[in-house]
């Protein structure tokens, strides 16, 4: 259904003008170096030469993966991360509560239940995946169900702007196996770690997942690859961001998981990633091939070794920036239309 509702964001006659009014900027301001190609991108995907964010939200899906008893992962648990977070423990709760960012957490299959919170959305789907080595991740009925559920909960938040982050312990290395499954890149290139993983420990880790890669080598339609290898969370930023494309939003891409959901949505419909931006909260060197399967890189490299996420909290003031460039009137400046004249005569009267 999504397919038939998502646009591209191609408007060679639009994206002309909106060049040409930072040119005219430019002219007194001087050059805003990458704010200018974002502004363009804002402009489009909004299909107006006047892009206006607002109520940005943050949407963090989190699940737990079967496949993770078998790998030798260190830190806090899934259910930890998201009390923690929920708490306010966190920085990325304390940046989007400072940045004025909704934030919602969404229980997509977390081995436990968690206690009611504002900020909790109860959508769990299973309790945990199966382990991806020995069987399927996830039925094709609870991936369905999972993309379902996703696009409820983002036809449910207010505002033109969706951060996605995917957090649970093992969502990098399923995200990964999706990833890998889907593209040419192979799957060590997406695991590789800058994260204190010994190379005997590494090692493990590519065993673990070049059997659960093994085992459904045959699998090739999006859908069937995310119920093999995928987990609840990932399923359900794919339909968060099948709907906030549908609505001309901006999606914020942050981490594996995001990508990995990107990249399962992308297939089901392609213009999806023309409203995408992507953001980075560490410096995982799986991130760079996973971004570089779009031919992407992350709009703010701050060196955060931080929860998926954070970075988008961050990279939020920079993207209202640069819709700002285009949307706020300088003092003694023609206030001008929304649309060039060119595109007026196929969307109606004047906005002037």
């Amino acid at each position: 259904m999504q397919r038939s509702l998502i646009a591209p964001t191609a408007h060679p006659k639009l994206e002309e003008a909106l060049r040409l009014k930072l040119q005219r900027r430019s002219e007194t301001t001087g050059s805003l170096g990458e704010l200018e190609p974002l502004a363009v991108r804002l402009g489009l995907i909004q299909n107006s030469l006047k892009p206006k964010l607002k109520s940005p939200q943050l949407l963090v899906t989190a699940g737990d993966h079967g496949l993770a008893v078998d790998l030798p992962l260190r830190g806090p648990s899934s259910v930890e991360q998201v009390a923690h977070l929920l708490g306010g423990r966190l920085p990325m709760a304390v940046f989007s509560f400072i940045q004025g960012m909704g934030l919602t957490v969404a229980d997509a299959g977390l081995s436990e239940t968690m206690p009611s919170n504002p900020s909790l959305l109860q959508r769990k789907i299973g309790f945990g995946s199966r382990n991806a080595r020995v069987a399927p991740a996830m039925t094709a009925e609870h991936a369905h169900a999972a993309i379902r559920a996703g696009m409820e909960i983002a036809d449910g938040l207010h505002g033109n702007v969706l951060a996605c982050a995917a957090i649970g312990v093992g969502s990098h290395e399923s995200a990964a196996l999706v990833i890998s499954r889907l593209t040419e890149v192979p799957l060590r290139e997406l695991v590789v770690s800058t994260s204190g993983l010994s190379p005997d420990q590494l090692a493990q880790v590519m065993v673990v997942l070049q059997g659960a890669q093994g085992r459904h080598k045959d699998l090739s339609d999006p859908v069937e690859v995310l119920a093999a290898f995928g987990g609840y969370e990932i399923g359900m930023l794919v339909g968060a961001m099948l709907v906030a494309a549908s609505k001309r939003h901006l999606i914020m891409v942050d981490g594996m998981g995001a990508c990995a959901a990107l990249l399962v949505a992308s297939r089901i419909a392609a213009p999806v990633t023309d409203y995408c931006v992507f953001c980075r909260s560490h410096g995982h060197a799986g991130l760079d091939n996973a971004m570089g399967v779009f031919g992407a890189s992350a709009l703010l490299e701050l060196g955060l070794e931080s929860m998926d996420g954070t970075g988008a909290t961050l990279a939020w003031p920079l993207v209202h920036a640069s819709a700002a460039l285009l949307t706020e009137v300088a003092e003694g400046e023609d206030p001008g239309p929304t649309l060039p004249a060119s595109t007026l005569v196929d969307s109606g009267p004047s906005t002037r």
